[in-house]
């Protein structure tokens, strides 16, 4: 099998008077996909961030604070979103949670199949709000492959799937497939990683796909604002969309975005596209490694 449902949530932080309350939310959310035939589910950047909401005033105004207390509910939070990908067979890619590792504080998505927890991808690159104010480093240079049934997949946290380096890596290891889940608060946030992850199927020939969070929080000095939409993108190459773009939701509405993306068309195209952009990337990595690449400056008259 060379294809895979999935559905890429565009997630409003929401306010939960108690853990039992979230589960129940979140159940909600993963029993909605599910029934509609969604086998991989990609929630966004941050999305546990609404677990904040069920500590008091005290820790919900403290952004540095709040990690050591959401890292506190980690084995509960991993545990839940176990049970829910064992209960409806389907891979989660779940929201993003700050944890802690040593003395490191890591911005991590955890990835669920229905025999457990599979693994997780931290993030590479930090923000300036995430660097300056939040305290979240940037996370030990690990990428992982995760490996399915219907094909291969990595994910590039925000603002990683702004940069070439961590999408190349990932497949020219196998992954035909790259899921961005973002946070951002503007329409200029927003369109940064969109227009990121167009680049990276481009670069690649793969597919790529986009979950953010929408809506207010203003609880949340961490979270209050969010602008986005989930979006599904490919190479705009032969059998495919010709702007590359699969499908887009309307921003800011709540709810899932669902398509079936089939992994023989990319194969087809890095095999015999209109270009090689995947295997021209890679070779001229290591050519332009070799080589000096000189800048040469000429001055114009305008007189």
């Amino acid at each position: 099998m060379q294809q895979v449902t999935i559905a890429s949530a565009q997630y409003p932080i929401t306010e939960h008077p108690d853990f039992a309350a979230w589960q129940q939310h979140t159940e909600k959310w993963v029993s909605d996909a599910a029934i509609r035939g969604a086998e991989l589910l990609l929630f966004p950047e941050y999305g546990a961030m609404e677990l904040v909401s069920i500590f008091g005033d005290e820790v919900r105004n403290d952004i540095r604070r709040q990690i050591h207390d959401l890292n506190a509910l980690r084995t509960d939070f991993c545990a839940t979103f176990e049970a829910l990908a064992r209960k409806y067979r389907v891979v989660i890619v779940a929201p993003s949670i700050p944890v802690i590792e040593g003395d490191k504080k890591l911005n991590r998505a955890f990835v669920f199949s229905p025999s457990g927890l599979a693994g997780y991808q931290d993030k590479f690159f930090m923000t300036r709000f995430e660097n300056e104010q939040w305290g979240i480093d940037s996370a030990p240079k690990q990428l992982t492959v995760f490996e399915a049934s219907w094909g291969k997949f990595g994910i590039q946290i925000c603002y990683d799937i702004e940069f070439p380096i961590g999408a190349q890596k990932l497949c020219e290891a196998g992954a035909n497939l790259i899921l961005a889940p973002s946070c951002t608060e503007t329409i200029r946030g927003a369109t940064r990683v969109h227009v990121g992850a167009r680049a990276r199927a481009l670069e690649n020939q793969a597919f790529t796909v986009v979950s953010q969070t929408v809506g207010e929080a203003l609880w949340s000095p961490a979270v209050d604002l969010n602008y986005g939409y989930a979006a599904f993108y490919t190479t705009p190459d032969k059998g495919m969309p010709e702007e590359g773009i699969i499908a887009a939701k309307t921003p800011q509405e709540e709810g899932w975005l669902i398509r079936t993306v089939d992994f023989s068309l990319t194969d087809e195209v890095r095999r015999d596209g209109h270009v090689f952009n995947f295997k021209d990337q890679s070779r001229m990595s290591v050519e332009l490694a070799e080589e000096t690449i000189s800048v040469v400056f000429r001055s114009l008259s305008t007189k």
